[in-house]
């Protein structure tokens, strides 16, 4: 793992240890959102000028996933988003980028502890960013597409194709959130409803150019998002009978793609070696025995393709779990737990070196790339070790393990071939993160 990875995720351990001490009341929360930004790529519109091509929409949409823990007034939080621009058409190709981010929010309420919520932020962390130029359908077979890859380009900064740890460059965030409480009938949990609002941007200047091009402001823009998910105020509970908890987590998957290796090396392309490596994040609640969250992770190999090419094979799934736990003593549970997720499988082919601006925009075909999604089962087993923080028990640090077997849907194909075999298999996980 990176160093720059663990220290944001270290950041946000930290910062419990050193607010823990005085609190007297606390609460967590999961969330979802979306929403829109506005950003003006005005040196790639001003080479879509020059070429007499309509510039693309100045704003960019956005999804993420959130955790937020209040101890008192002071806010502690993590993001994980993805945001991604409207396409524009050149000639026979679609243009778009995309870009992520993993964020810790510190924060301060303005409001007191009730069903309103008044909150002020700033957001540290870092991204990844992609842009391409591609043609809009794509190759049915494999073996034609690995005969002719060089379909269009492909920019990537902080490639977490290759893996979730590669994540890097700094970016930040401030603004503002409100949110509200409503009760959830026969539950403790309630119902929250916020909306956000602020800019984003990249404090460095020019960290993300990409062959002679800034598109630092693909990383920029005032936002308003809106979003909801399950709050456990601690107003609704007379001892400590719920929790919600983040972990971050790397995980073993015990699959590897032979069919797939097998059509690469008979085009002339080096095979993957080993297995994939997981990376990703957890984010689990706990409402007496009754687990439920959702996992956001990263499937990833990559590896020479061939003297001027790389590759990677990778594949972003999300879940979302419920389950029980059935053993606890002291700081010691034993659950089970089963998901139903989205996950898609990414192949990409990728030349070294490519011009810089302009002439990339004219000379375009040097990358491929193959997509295709589906849907995800996986029963588990969960083990996990609460450390308590302080001599009040405000906070845990967890570390927990967890042993099961992903199943992709049949159909699941890559290019015409399936995909089965490699995206379904057992794994195993070990996770590190914080539970109030």
């Amino acid at each position: 793992m990176k160093p720059r990875l663990f220290l944001l995720f270290s950041l946000l351990l930290l910062g419990v240890g050193l607010q823990a001490q005085g609190f007297l009341a606390n609460r967590s929360s999961i969330y979802a959102y979306t929403g829109t930004s506005g950003a003006n790529l005005s040196q790639f519109n001003a080479l879509l000028s020059d070429r007499g091509i309509l510039p693309i929409q100045n704003k960019y949409n956005s999804f993420g996933l959130g955790y937020q823990a209040r101890l008192n007034d002071f806010i502690l939080g993590f993001e994980l988003s993805q945001h991604q621009s409207q396409s524009a058409k050149i000639g026979e190709h679609r243009f778009q980028y995309r870009t992520s981010r993993a964020l810790v929010n510190l924060g301060y309420s303005l409001t007191e502890e009730g069903k309103f919520q008044l909150i002020h932020y700033l957001s540290l962390g870092m991204g990844y960013m992609n842009v391409q130029l591609l043609p809009k359908e794509q190759s049915i077979s494999l073996e034609s597409f690995l005969k002719n890859p060089r379909q269009g380009f492909i920019l990537r900064e902080n490639n977490i194709h290759n893996g979730s740890q590669y994540f890097g460059d700094f970016l930040t965030e401030i603004g503002f959130q409100l949110s509200y409480d409503f009760l959830i009938p026969n539950r403790k949990e309630a119902l929250i409803v916020m909306a956000k609002a602020g800019y984003a941007f990249s404090p460095f200047e020019e960290s993300w150019k990409m062959n002679g091009l800034s598109f630092d402001n693909a990383q920029a823009g005032a936002f308003f998002r809106v979003g909801t998910g399950i709050s456990l105020p601690d107003r609704n509970f007379t001892y400590k009978d719920a929790t919600i908890g983040i972990s971050m987590i790397r995980g073993f998957h015990f699959s590897k793609p032979e069919k797939f290796n097998t059509y690469l090396q008979e085009q002339g392309y080096q095979a993957f070696d080993g297995s994939p490596s997981q990376l990703g994040l957890r984010i689990l609640g706990e409402t007496g025995g009754l687990l439920y969250g959702i996992d956001v992770f990263n499937v990833a190999q990559k590896g020479r393709a061939s003297t001027i090419q790389s590759h990677s094979l990778n594949s972003l799934r999300i879940y979302a779990n419920v389950g029980k736990k059935f053993f606890q003593y002291k700081n010691l549970g034993v659950g089970a737990m089963a998901g139903l997720g989205y996950g898609n499988l990414r192949y990409t082919l990728l030349q070294d070196v490519k011009p810089d601006f302009p002439t990339l925009l004219d000379q375009r075909n040097f990358d491929g790339y193959l997509r295709n999604s589906g849907i995800f089962l996986k029963p588990e087993l969960l083990l996990e070790y609460g450390l308590p923080m302080t001599k009040r028990k405000i906070f845990d640090v967890v570390f927990s393990t967890s042993a099961g077997y992903e199943q992709a849907i049949p159909g699941f194909k890559l290019g015409g071939l399936s995909m089965n075999s490699y995206q379904s298999g057992p794994f195993l996980t070990f996770g590190l993160g914080i539970r109030p």
